[in-house]
């Protein structure tokens, strides 16, 4: 990433060269509507079965599309570097929050897991919360102060250590790699040196090799990924039944809503749902959907790339790669590149604090891209430099 100035605070605020880019708006709405169309024919079924409706799971999607929607408008409007503001409460508000799943009476047990935290009459999952304010948290702090050594990595590390804790202690260990992915991505921008990131390699991989292997479900999960169908009746019922529903599909799919793995899927409109979409659309769909969010990080990382300040792009940068490391982990379990772990697909998969949140990444990034030098029409850099407000 170039190197660009450091900022000491909020500063004057820049005007706006353009309004949102609108690739990058484009390829969002386009994957949301594929979302809302695969929720309603992969969980049509579950939702009769539960509440007579099968509509049910595709109606609370989109009250969450909308909710998100409009938050991700507000933040379009808002400056960026107004962010910068709530970097330091941002991280203080996700610790405690995390902390509160573990030990409060409010937190939501799923499926051997304290994911959620019921606040009133709302239900909220603060692992996603961490993924924004952690990325904020960090691109304020790298932008402010420069990381050259090992001990500058102190006050980073009593932000990133504690949060990958609590979040691994749910348990969520799929979250923890992309907390702790998207983490070391924004160190690489720093002036830390490459020996450092190796070393890192064994010191850290290390204890999380014997966490995993101490600890029977997840031991568990990599056993059924070597060899899904010795525990067929059991644990690799899901693996199978995502590789059967790849197999069906073919190059062009069974057909829209003709899934017949969704009866035998748990919850296949979550984490999942590529598989449903890989059965119903065929070798075709995946690759389209693929294509999608290849061409919308694509632009989300030339966005970055352009941005004109430091914090900006390493904002940009930083929502960019976590949720490109989320999608890539989702497809990688679902076709069986990786063992079985709790990751939605962005703009894709039902659920409401991860589609929310999403929206709301994705809002900050059409702000940036406002400042871009970029045309939002054409894609072309521009060659002048921001003004700024006086």
């Amino acid at each position: 990433m170039p190197k660009r100035k450091r900022s000491k605070g909020v500063g004057k605020l820049p005007k706006p060269l353009h309004e949102i880019d609108f690739y990058l708006l484009f390829f969002v709405l386009v994957i949301l509507a594929f979302g809302l169309v695969m929720i309603l024919t992969a969980g049509s079924v579950i939702s009769y079965n539960e509440t007579e409706n099968s509509f049910y799971y595709v109606l609370r999607q989109a009250k969450w599309v909308l909710l998100g929607s409009v938050l991700a408008f507000i933040l379009t409007r808002i400056p960026y570097p107004i962010l910068k503001k709530f970097a330091g409460i941002g991280v203080v508000v996700s610790l405690l929050l995390l902390v509160m799943v573990i030990v409060s009476d409010s937190a939501i047990q799923a499926n051997g897991a304290a994911r959620w935290l019921r606040l009133g009459p709302i239900t909220i999952q603060p692992s996603e919360i961490a993924k924004i304010c952690l990325v904020l948290f960090l691109a304020n702090y790298i932008d402010r102060y420069p990381i050259k050594r090992f001990k500058d990595l102190f006050v980073p590390a009593l932000v990133i250590i504690p949060i990958l804790a609590l979040v691994y202690k749910q348990p969520d260990l799929g979250t923890t790699v992309v907390l702790a992915l998207t983490a070391a991505a924004l160190l690489w921008q720093t002036e830390l040196s490459i020996g450092w990131f190796l070393l890192a390699i064994p010191v850290l991989g290390g204890p999380l090799v014997y966490l995993i292997y101490n600890t029977p479900y997840q031991w568990q999960r990599i056993l059924v990924w070597l060899n899904p169908w010795k525990y067929a009746s059991g644990s690799g019922l899901q693996t199978i039944n995502a590789q059967i529903a790849f197999g069906s599909g073919g190059i062009f799919g069974v057909g829209l809503g003709r899934s017949a793995q969704k009866y035998s899927l748990p919850e296949p409109y979550t984490d999942m749902i590529f598989a449903l979409i890989g059965e119903e659309l065929g070798l075709l769909g995946t690759l389209v959907l693929v294509g999608l969010f290849f061409l919308l990080y694509a632009r989300a990382f030339y966005i970055a790339k352009h941005c004109p300040d430091r914090f900006g792009s390493l904002l940009a940068f930083g929502i960019t790669f976590c949720l490109a490391i989320q999608t890539i982990i989702n497809l990688s379990v679902a076709t069986g590149v990786m063992p079985v772990t709790g990751i939605t697909l962005p703009l894709v998969s039902y659920g409401g604090s991860s589609l929310v949140i999403t929206l709301m990444e994705i809002g900050i990034l059409l702000n940036i891209s406002r400042y871009a030098q970029i045309s939002s029409s054409t894609g072309e850099v521009l060659p002048a430099r921001l003004k700024e407000r006086v």
